[in-house]
């Protein structure tokens, strides 16, 4: 990707070590923003900085987690300088455990896209009262993809995926879409996009690969 692409996108790994596939975006991403809480490694920490050009902000607001202060963070930073999306390298277990509510924060704290990346899981989250049109790379998809309600109750309609959802309600306990994948498609024709129209927050996820590394491999 351009570097001037790059710029566009705010990266923000949580809590876990750095995933090869992101070492190549070193050199452009020295200045990022980090919040950490560096107190086991104090001296480490504050040595590396100035040689990495990194920016050391501490947050004392103890009722936000870690991924809504590098959120808050980064909606301040953004005010200062136009990004297109949001993409956190957070794994999806992390995301459950997190519940509803804090994706609730997330939406609220900015109107950027929200996607999660982490090995070979891909989620973003969809905003509600809105018709969003998943224009999925064949040469990523995998073999499975899911709807989640975060926040309760959560009426959706959906294109484009083999076990379609008709205006029916997603929701713990009673119907829920976590195990799905895409409309099949005859060779050699061109899949169509996969739509959701949802009424509440909703968290689409999926497996990716990198078919075409693989295949030139």
């Amino acid at each position: 990707m351009p570097e001037e692409d790059l710029r566009k996108i705010c990266l923000i790994i949580l809590n876990q070590p750095l995933e090869k596939d992101y070492l190549h975006t070193l050199d452009v991403c020295l200045r990022a923003l980090r919040d950490v809480h560096y107190s086991q490694n104090k001296e480490g920490v504050l040595l590396f900085l100035p040689a990495s050009k990194c920016q050391l902000i501490e947050t004392a607001d103890q009722e936000l987690t870690d991924f809504t202060k590098c959120l808050a963070i980064m909606v301040e930073e953004i005010r200062r300088q136009p990004l297109q999306v949001i993409l956190f390298s957070l794994p999806l277990d992390t995301i459950v455990t997190l519940g509803g509510l804090r994706l609730y924060h997330a939406l609220n704290m900015t109107q950027l896209p929200l996607v999660f990346l982490q090995g070979c899981s891909l989620a973003y989250l969809l905003r509600p009262g809105r018709r969003h049109r998943l224009g999925v790379n064949p040469a990523l998809e995998g073999r499975w993809c899911s709807l989640i309600a975060i926040g309760g109750p959560c009426r959706t309609h959906t294109t484009g995926l083999k076990w379609k959802l008709d205006n029916q309600v997603l929701q713990f306990g009673r119907l829920v879409s976590t195990y799905n994948t895409y409309e099949p498609v005859s060779q050699g024709d061109q899949r169509k996009p996969v739509t959701v129209t949802t009424d509440q927050p909703l968290l689409w996820s999926m497996e990716k690969t990198d078919r075409a590394s693989q295949e030139s491999s």
